[in-house]
């Protein structure tokens, strides 16, 4: 009959020892990997919100430039007549959606 704890023999208390510092080595590295998605979520995060500022000032200026851009077109001399009256018809287009969307 066997009791537990009584008698180890030396291989036993070799494998024991062998398990104990291998999980001990399996916890180190999880705790490990933890931090490091830790800090990687929190990276993650930062890219995000520097991508979701980049496009607001990307769309901030291409809004920009295009006021400029008609702002130019429409003072014109008269030299580009043509593309004044395009560009003013896409604004009137433009104009028609908006009052046509709100009296949905």
């Amino acid at each position: 009959m066997y009791h537990f704890g009584v008698v180890m023999t030396e291989e036993e208390r070799e494998r024991l020892s062998t398990f104990e510092a291998k999980l001990r080595y399996l916890i180190s590295r999880y705790e490990s990997a933890v931090e490091e998605n830790g800090k990687l979520q929190l990276q993650l995060r930062q890219a995000e919100e520097a991508r979701e500022q980049a496009l607001k000032e990307y769309q901030n200026l291409e809004k920009r430039y295009n006021d400029l851009k008609t702002a130019a077109t429409m003072s014109l001399d008269g030299s580009d007549v043509r593309q004044t009256k395009l560009r003013l018809s896409n604004l009137v287009r433009d104009v028609d959606k908006c009052i046509a969307l709100l009296n949905v």
